[in-house]
């Protein structure tokens, strides 16, 4: 297992009771108490300041929280799995696929990306025809919810990472499609952009919890805005991603998708701490992402 449970508080004298509050606010693992400032756990129903202060020592003794060697942060990070695309060229140009234990965030225009919450279950039997995998099978290991607003977005972060401690080892990526959208609806105007960007904030930091609580993959998928002051340069395609600095300090890595010549797209690095700045074809047929045939 990678990540001890939260149940584990018992050993070092926490209640069930109080190891239940955590797990009904989401927290489901030690490293979750530890990524949890003591401000928000103060939040939850039933916990006083001397609760939280014997849960964060317990949470202290049980995991090491602290520094790591060198080696140490290179042994972790050889747990990190890469999700193929299926496409070779898309997958060389993330150095081998989606990695777990980040975010992923793909942003392109509306015709490219499907931002609205359409799940095509026939769209998965294709792709399972593809690889030679049971479709039906491949379907009962997707879990789907629509999110209507915001705070039903982020009620569902809770509700996965119970999921995947329900669940250990059963899922590998999670996809918010789009992360961006439902905030756009909620918080509208000038006047609401400091809370909107706070609250897509505390999502973003969810998700990069989650992402390395669990060793999953995060694949978030973003909308573009025209970029007023590139006309003032020699950019070919002045779009960026919306979600301004904050969405930018939480995507590891960050592809830009646009339409190519006739079936064709292209892939292009947009920020990655591990690859360069490239590009790469590829083209979506009834089997998912393929390569593009020349």
């Amino acid at each position: 297992i990678f990540y001890t449970e939260v149940e584990e508080l018992q050993t070092q004298g926490i209640t069930m009771v109080d190891i239940n509050k955590l797990k009904n606010a989401g927290i489901c693992t030690i490293s979750g108490v530890q990524m949890m400032t003591k401000k928000n756990l103060l939040r939850i129903k039933g916990l006083s300041e001397a609760k939280v202060d014997k849960i964060k020592d317990a949470a202290a003794k049980l995991q090491n929280s602290g520094f790591l060697s060198g080696i140490e942060v290179a042994q972790k990070r050889e747990q990190v799995l890469k999700i193929s695309t299926g496409s070779q060229q898309l997958d060389i140009l993330l150095g081998g696929g989606i990695q777990t234990m980040s975010i992923t965030e793909a942003f392109g225009e509306y015709p490219f990306i499907d931002t609205e919450g359409t799940f095509r279950p026939d769209r998965i039997r294709a792709i399972a025809e593809r690889f030679g995998v049971d479709a039906e099978q491949c379907l009962e290991n997707i879990i789907v919810a629509r999110a209507w607003n915001s705070d039903h977005q982020m009620d569902l972060m809770t509700e996965i990472a119970a999921r995947f401690v329900q669940e250990k080892g059963a899922y590998r990526l999670l996809v918010v499609d789009s992360i961006i959208a439902l905030f756009r609806c909620d918080y509208a105007g000038r006047g609401e952009l400091a809370e909107r960007q706070q609250k897509l904030n505390q999502m973003l930091s969810r998700l990069i919890k989650i992402s390395e609580e669990y060793n999953v993959a995060v694949y978030l998928t973003n909308q573009v805005s025209s970029d007023p002051g590139a006309g003032m340069t020699f950019v070919s395609d002045p779009k960026k991603p919306v979600g301004g600095h904050i969405l930018a300090h939480a995507s590891a890595t960050r592809i830009y998708l646009r339409k190519g010549r006739g079936e064709e797209r292209v892939a292009k690095i947009y920020d990655s701490p591990d690859m360069p700045e490239n590009e790469a074809s590829y083209a979506i047929s009834i089997g998912g992402i393929v390569d593009v045939s020349m």
